[in-house]
């Protein structure tokens, strides 16, 4: 039998059972109070940090005023005087070195090809006796064309006679009228066929020739595509080998349509100069002039195709070579800049101006023609006005700035001007409110309680940073008390 005792509810048995729910309530509670708290201060530390670099350039500026002031930080960049002059008005496109001849060796007689008489890479001249092909066979048509000719000949010539006494029996009516007819038909039959052996010797005669392969133009003679001792035909594609003319020699290009008309124009007021540099377009291979536009517009491309001739008496210019073309119209006048001190915003193009006391001034420009060193001011820079070409992404308008190869002023304070006192040194308090960490400073009594490792890590921090810092340990220890 079992026995059943009710405990009063405020015994000591009771109590603990009762008590230990809210118990872990409050610690959830104090927790999640804690992280969050460490995620707010974590945001706030990592905001400051990033205003940081922001508010120092105004701290450091005379009267708090935020200018461009002796102390601020200034930035190396590189300068260059705007200056008047000339640029050449060009059209660079890229071309194609293409021979204005070429021909290709291909036998016009069937035979065994006996001699190869050139050196592939030979430069050979028009009429120059190539290859030969075995001419036996020709000759002996030759012959046998000669011999026909001769046969017919004499029997013209005795049909001749013939006809003759006819006619001097007719005379005498000896004869029929009928006889002197036919007899003067059989001459004029016997004409037509001394003349077809006549044309058949001649044929025979080319045909013999043909069997020595001269040049048809003058350049330069590539490889050899058939042996000696090989059989050759007339229907060979590919022929014995192929010469192309080197001097002169042609550049086709492609101009813009949009450039059609400068083109023209510039032409009807004389030579135009073109210029075939190499691929980077560092080193001019050769100069010649602009010979024609093609006489329609590409619809794939939108450009029309254009020739210039080279004299090319070095052979700096390759048959099928890539190179860099550049038409020369004329030439603009104006201010020019390097070509990396314009820089394009969302108002446009820009340059940064530099006055005398070493402040950038962002200054709205207009832009011409372009080079690859040089750009065209139309609007908004006088000549002889500085402007910075290099280091540009980090000027900013009203910033300080120093000049590529400039040492820093007096007492390390960059960008001073001549004759500027430095600024005064910081006091030991100061030093340690900003983090330097300077031998015989007097350091904070809270911190030289934090542990050694920590302690270096705080002294390493901004003023920012340490203030984040401290401001994140007290809302951790607040948060650590409550939860007691």
């Amino acid at each position: 039998m079992t026995t059943t005792v009710d405990t009063p509810a405020g015994s000591p048995a009771a109590t603990p059972t009762a008590d230990a729910a809210p118990r872990r309530r409050g610690l959830g509670v104090t927790l999640t109070l804690l992280l969050i708290a460490a995620l707010v201060g974590s945001a706030w530390w990592l905001v400051q940090r990033a205003r940081a670099p922001e508010a120092a350039a105004p701290a450091a500026a005379p009267g708090g005023a935020g200018g461009p002031g002796p102390g601020s930080a200034s930035v190396t960049v590189g300068a260059a005087h705007a200056q008047r002059g000339e640029l050449p008005i060009v059209i660079d496109a890229l071309g194609t070195v293409t021979p204005p001849v070429t021909a290709t060796l291909v036998p016009q007689v069937s035979g065994v090809l006996t001699e190869v008489l050139f050196t592939e890479g030979q430069m050979v001249s028009k009429g120059q006796v190539l290859a030969r092909i075995d001419a036996r066979p020709y000759e002996q048509a030759l012959a046998q064309a000669r011999g026909q000719r001769a046969k017919d000949e004499a029997q013209l010539a005795a049909a001749r006679v013939t006809l003759a006494r006819y006619q001097t029996l007719w005379q005498q009516d000896s004869i029929a009228r009928q006889d002197v007819d036919t007899q003067a038909a059989l001459v004029k039959q016997l004409e037509g066929v001394v003349e077809a052996d006549r044309a058949s010797e001649r044929a025979a005669q080319l045909n013999v020739g043909f069997a020595s392969i001269r040049a048809p133009i003058g350049g330069r003679i590539g490889l050899r595509a058939i042996d000696p001792g090989n059989l050759v035909s007339t229907g060979s594609a590919g022929g014995i080998a192929t010469i192309t003319q080197i001097a002169p020699i042609d550049v086709v290009f492609s101009v813009p349509q949009d450039r059609i008309a400068a083109v023209l124009a510039a032409q009807r007021r004389g030579r135009l100069p073109v210029q075939a540099f190499d691929r980077a377009r560092s080193q001019p291979l050769a100069e010649g002039s602009f010979l024609t536009l093609d006489n329609q517009v590409s619809t794939a491309t939108g450009t029309v195709r254009a020739k210039a001739r080279f004299a090319n008496a070095d052979g700096a210019l390759f048959p099928n070579q890539f190179v860099n073309a550049r038409l020369q119209l004329g030439h603009d006048s104006g201010v020019l800049v390097p070509v990396t001190a314009v820089r394009t915003g969302p108002q446009g193009d820009y340059v940064y101006v530099i006055d005398d006391e070493r402040v950038a001034r962002m200054r709205p420009v207009r832009r011409g023609m372009a080079t690859v060193d040089q750009v065209l001011i139309v609007q908004g820079l006088q000549a002889g006005e500085r402007v910075v070409t290099e280091g540009g992404d980090r000027v900013k308008d009203g910033g300080k700035l120093r000049l590529a190869g400039e040492s820093p002023g007096p007492g390390g304070a960059a960008g001073m001007r001549p004759g500027a006192a430095p600024a005064p040194a910081p006091t030991a308090p100061a030093a340690i409110a900003s983090g330097a960490g300077e031998a015989g400073a007097a350091a904070p009594p809270w911190l030289e309680r934090l542990p050694p490792e920590l302690r270096d890590k705080v002294r390493a921090m901004s003023p920012e940073e340490r203030r984040a810092f401290l401001q994140q340990r007290r809302a951790a220890a607040s948060a650590a008390d409550s939860g007691r």
